[in-house]
């Protein structure tokens, strides 16, 4: 079940108007039901994956909680982290590794003959996973108490919003909202809404109209122009963006209607000047999560500046790794451990601080310019189907780049019709350091806005059905 379907609208409606009519305790045992029943209109067979997640990690942390031998606890946290990363392991790396171990064969001349198990990929598996892990951290390290009640812990981990996509919720932050009794603000309704609108406008407006000039250019090994490739970026880039955003924003906002609060995923992460204020703003849930339950542990800041560059790449790779397994995601991890390297050793420089990083209206043209190219490079990586395709895109970036080559009706014009509104409302956001900057505009601006929001999505927008990016991570 996707947002962006009348299966979704008509689930939502029902659960809503349900929702809204019972008490507090009856209202998790509803929101358990539902959500459990939005994953299995996916795959039903795979819902026991996500009960038998919950279940493991309830019982590990329960356990935590009781026992002080530190050997003991230790070999709790290693039984759900082995339980969740067997899991993970298994259906998203099995098929590569398994392919990978074939063709190093095949290179040596070995023939194997033997039937490879073609795994599927169970929807969500990245996100529900990395949030019961690091539930079980956090009372590892008695940093928050065990829940007791299986339900709440249950609804935790299931929330239908954020279940196959993110954000990646924190037990601290969301298992309190599901324990405690949940009132509906008139903010909340109004910003939920909002949200809504402007989610279903990300994907439907500018994401799905996005994608078929983004997969005219990454599409195979034809000769093209790089300025036409490069316009292909741009449009992958805005797509992922609006895709993956819009997504957050339509879970942030069915949530603040039930009266529960989500966190920001995203916050003008093209606004940016360098790769840390890039992972600052871009997934923030993932990123957040890769630092505190990665790199932290692996050393963080201290010790030598090697240390320091270690703990990055591996963050990084491994953070690129859980995209997906592919080569293209680990190069891509790659990529942006070095930018996340390189920009430290330009902050010594003073001459480079002053050239990106200065304070000055140029300096910041100048650095914002320079961050939002690199970081579409790293969508090109990340787009390409192959390392083959990499070299093969990034050799036609670097030439013919005369006016007359531009694909001018093919990709300029509904680039920018399709950005254009996007930025506008992104560009108020930055302004004003708010992502729910709309909602407080004068009535007259805030409803205009509504309005033109709507009606270019509803005249404008794909409303093929597609699925969201990120649900095959």
């Amino acid at each position: 079940m996707v947002f962006n379907s009348l299966h979704f609208l008509w689930f939502f409606v029902v659960v809503y108007a349900v929702y809204r009519l019972l008490p507090h305790r009856p209202q998790n045992w509803l929101l358990l039901v539902a959500s459990y029943y939005f994953y299995a209109a996916w795959d039903w067979r795979f819902l026991g994956l996500l009960i038998g997640s919950t279940i493991v990690d309830y019982t590990c942390a329960l356990l935590l909680e009781r026992t002080e031998s530190r050997q003991r606890r230790r070999a709790l946290l290693c039984v759900s982290l082995g339980f969740n990363l067997t899991l993970l392991g298994f259906f998203k790396y099995f098929n590569f590794f398994a392919d990978n171990l074939h063709g190093v064969f095949a290179a040596l001349g070995w023939r194997l003959d033997f039937v490879t198990l073609r795994v599927l990929l169970p929807v969500g598996i990245s996100f529900y996973t990395f949030v019961t892990m690091s539930y079980v951290i956090d009372v590892y390290r008695r940093e928050i108490a065990a829940t007791r009640n299986l339900l709440d812990f249950a609804v935790f981990v299931a929330f239908f919003p954020h279940l196959v996509a993110g954000p990646i919720l924190r037990a601290s932050k969301l298992l309190p909202q599901i324990a405690s009794p949940r009132r509906v603000t008139v903010a909340q309704l109004g910003d939920g809404m909002w949200l809504i609108l402007w989610g279903f406008f990300q994907k439907i407006f500018v994401a799905d109209n996005l994608a078929p000039l983004a997969n005219a250019v990454f599409a195979g090994d034809t000769t093209q122009t790089g300025v036409n490739v490069l316009l292909g970026v741009y449009a992958f880039g805005f797509q992922i963006y609006g895709d993956f955003a819009g997504y957050s924003n339509i879970a942030r906002g069915t949530s603040k209607l039930m009266g529960i609060e989500l966190i920001e995923n995203f916050r003008f992460p093209y606004f940016v000047r360098t790769p840390q204020e890039f992972w600052r703003h871009w997934h923030i849930s993932l990123s957040t999560w890769l630092r505190d339950y990665l790199y932290i542990p692996l050393g963080g800041n201290r010790r030598t500046a090697w240390d320091v560059r270690r703990n990055l790449m591996i963050t990084m790779v491994l953070g690129g790794l859980w995209h997906g397994a592919a080569w293209t995601f680990i190069l891509w991890g790659l990529y942006h451990g070095l930018l996340l390297v390189l920009y430290r050793e330009a902050e010594r420089l003073r001459a480079a601080r002053r050239f990106l990083l200065g304070p000055s209206p140029l300096a910041r043209v100048v650095g914002w310019i320079v961050m939002f190219h690199l970081t579409c490079y790293g969508w090109l990586i990340f787009r390409s189907r192959s390392a083959g395709q990499i070299g093969h895109l990034t050799t036609q970036l670097m030439g013919h780049f005369a006016p007359s080559t531009i694909n001018v009706q093919g990709l300029l014009v509904p680039l920018a019709l399709y950005t254009t509104p996007l930025m506008l409302v992104h560009i108020c956001e930055a302004y004003f350091d708010d992502l729910l900057v709309v909602p407080r505009l004068p009535a007259v601006v805030r409803y205009s806005a509504y309005v033109a929001v709507f009606h270019l999505t509803m005249l404008f927008g794909n409303f093929g059905g597609s699925e969201f990016i990120y649900f095959q991570f």
